[in-house]
């Protein structure tokens, strides 16, 4: 039986290998417009890969449409960097599309040396804070040309389709919806009028590409913004899109506004499909699915029943570009799901800084020598099987070490399984389970309950050593700390301890986040009860909601700064706030916990001391530093690296980034 996953598809005239379409991402990797040899690396890396089309972007349209580090295609001296990419990409066995968008009022003017953003109508996002102009109508025609001559730039520099972009709460989708469209000319009121910017750029590429060129429109199935378009508002877009110049449909989701989580862990893997289902049913063009789609299954299933025609898979490339290969060759346990941490994709973006990636940590450095065979090879013993061991491990056996892993537990993965623990946070576990894979495809010996000692390692008498044995939990100076009733975050997360009914903890920071929100999931009813009482109408959909949300435990959080979770990425942070809130978690900011007591334990704030009654207390305090072995291989003179938080207690993608530098750096002397 064929694969749908691996059968061609047709785009206007042009034959796609497979149903694998890798969907534009903004990397931060262009230099004044220009293509680099990071982006051409980095793509052509994907290429080799195997997916039926790639297309990068998005590209700028005019000045105004986006920043310097946006790939440009508003200037014709644009075109040979353009080309050059195109060709890389294709001669890795990919074809190519580029994604030209006009970011609107998502513009922000210090990147624009000044210069105020455009829009419909003058509507301050709250995204950038700032009121854009609002277009004049000689604006809008100029504006529909730039995009039509940057299309000409794009199929001129050998591109095999483009794409426009009208969702996400850019400037076609701003024109698209009344919540930003308060214009009374042709371009603004009803439906008709506010699809019409959107239509005419479409029309305006279609001349200036011709008839048999691909031409896709990546538009939005649901907007999630109050009071904005209604679906059935964009099924109608897209069928006037459809009837007349695009030849496919790429389904995105939400604007960057919306507070709908979109791609972090907490969305299941799939579940905007509907979305694309929906557009499908109404169009005879090929249909796009787009969002959480991280895995092979996930995306044959959409295809067979009938959701797509396509997969766009974009930051699952990134984890592992050899995804669609590995698919193809029945090898699909050994692919390293992206986990939707989105702590070196999106996260990096926000601090102006090009992406990587938590789980591959050669993404956005293709550019440079990486892991290459050693000369000599040495015996190198890594002690820990957490991410940064597991992660070190792998590196060296990749560059031709005699690796050997050590993990004291009986379970590789170290704290992927803390944070695998609360609510919309699985995927944490799985990338234990595909580290592991890899170590048993690398061939890699793994030593479990396995406690590294002097003893040892005089035995094994390695040429290096890679420490990574993690961290510990910080254990506050408070009183009262070794009262019955108190416990550790870490053995909460791990369900080794009970806890009551009123519980508190003790530090906002990630951990105490993640801990208040297991708690407070405890008693809540699961997904399968709640659509078995909704799909036979035996509770009001509002009593449901709040069965989901309400668990059987009172948890308060307490925090001594006054800010909650302020070390979480920004791309999570807000919707981990939106779930303490919806599960009625308290919290309680510039607060100290002076004292534990019998019955609870006193705060002070605010100058004043403050008695709380709670059942059990959890210490969520941080960790510090677990590294007993340096000192051991000082005294045996033996070449050690530290790595992870054994060397410094940071995130996860710190972790397996500093496991794959210290991994580096072990070569003969």
């Amino acid at each position: 039986m064929t694969d749908p996953l691996f059968a061609p598809i047709k785009i206007n005239q042009l034959s796609i290998p497979n149903r694998i379409y890798m969907p534009p991402m903004h990397l931060g990797m262009a230099q004044a417009f220009e293509i680099t040899d990071q982006i051409v690396e980095f793509y052509a890396r994907r290429a080799k890969g195997g997916p039926g089309m790639i297309c990068v972007g998005y590209a700028t349209v005019d000045e105004l449409s986006g920043n310097t580090r946006n790939i440009g295609a508003h200037d014709d001296k644009c075109i040979p960097g353009l080309t050059r990419l195109a060709d890389a990409i294709r001669k890795n066995g990919s074809l190519c599309a580029v994604q030209i968008n006009h970011a609107g009022r998502y513009n922000f003017s210090f990147l624009l040396d000044g210069k105020q953003p455009v829009a419909p109508s003058a509507i301050a996002s709250r995204m950038t804070k700032e009121t854009p102009k609002a277009l004049e109508i000689s604006e809008i025609r100029q504006t529909i040309e730039s995009f039509a001559n940057a299309a000409s730039r794009v199929k001129k520099a050998g591109f095999d389709a483009v794409e426009i972009l009208s969702g996400t709460g850019y400037l076609i989708s701003e024109f698209l919806s009344p919540l930003t469209n308060q214009r009374t000319d042709e371009y603004g009121g009803h439906l008709n009028n506010r699809m019409r910017f959107g239509l005419e750029v479409a029309q305006a590429v279609r001349g200036a590409v011709g008839p048999a060129y691909p031409l896709i429109v990546r538009m939005n199935g649901n907007d999630f913004m109050p009071g904005g378009n209604q679906r059935s508002d964009l099924i109608e877009y897209a069928k006037q899109l459809s009837q007349g110049p695009v030849d496919a449909l790429c389904i995105n989701v939400g604007w960057h506004e919306a507070r709908v989580p979109q791609i972090v862990a907490q969305v299941p893997r799939g579940a905007f499909g509907y979305l694309a289902r929906d557009i499908r049913t109404a169009v005879e063009v090929p249909v796009i699915a787009s969002h959480r789609i991280n895995d092979p299954e996930t995306a044959r299933e959409m295809i067979n029943h009938g959701f797509c025609d396509m997969v766009a898979m974009g930051r699952s490339l990134i984890a592992d570009p050899d995804l669609p290969k590995k698919a193809r060759e029945g090898r699909e346990k050994e692919i390293v799901h992206c986990i939707a941490c989105a702590q070196g994709c999106l996260d990096n973006l926000f601090k102006l800084k090009h992406v990587e990636c938590l789980c591959n940590p050669l993404a956005g450095h293709e550019f440079r020598n990486n892991a290459g065979k050693v000369d000599a090879a040495k015996k190198v013993m890594v002690v820990g099987g957490g991410v940064a061991g597991m992660t070190a491990a792998l590196t060296c056996a990749r560059r031709g070490h005699d690796v050997v892993l050590y993990e004291s537990s009986r379970r590789l993965g170290g704290q992927l399984h803390l944070a695998a623990a609360p609510p919309g946070r699985k995927e944490f576990a799985q990338l234990s389970d595909d580290l592991e894979h890899q170590l048993a495809v690398e061939k890699i010996p793994v030593v479990l309950n396995c406690r590294v000692d002097e003893s040892l390692i005089s035995k094994e008498k390695p040429d290096a050593l890679l420490l990574a044995t993690g961290a510990r939990p910080l254990e506050p100076a408070i009183p009262g700390m070794d009262l019955p009733h108190v416990t550790g975050a870490w053995d909460v997360l791990e369900d080794k301890v009970g806890t009551g009914k009123h519980v508190a903890v003790i530090g906002g920071g990630a951990v105490g986040v993640e801990t208040a929100l297991f708690l407070a999931e405890k008693g809540t009813m699961p997904a399968e009860t709640i659509k078995f009482l909704l799909i036979n109408k035996a509770e009001t959909p509002e009593a449901l909601f709040e069965m989901a949300t309400t668990g059987s435990k009172k948890v308060c959080l307490i925090e001594m700064t006054n800010r909650i979770g302020k070390e979480i990425g920004k791309s999570t942070r807000w919707g981990m706030m939106q779930d303490l809130e919806r599960l009625n978690v308290e919290t309680v900011t510039g607060a100290k916990v002076v004292r534990i007591t019998e019955t609870g334990l006193e705060i002070e704030k605010d100058g004043k001391i403050k008695a709380l009654d709670f059942d059990t207390v959890v210490v969520a305090a941080g960790a510090v530093s677990y590294n007993p072995l340096a000192q051991i291989a000082q005294k045996l003179d033996i070449d050690y690296r530290v790595a992870g938080d054994a060397l410094k207690v940071g995130t996860a993608f710190d972790a397996v980034h500093g496991g794959y530098e210290a991994a580096l750096s072990i070569r003969m002397n």
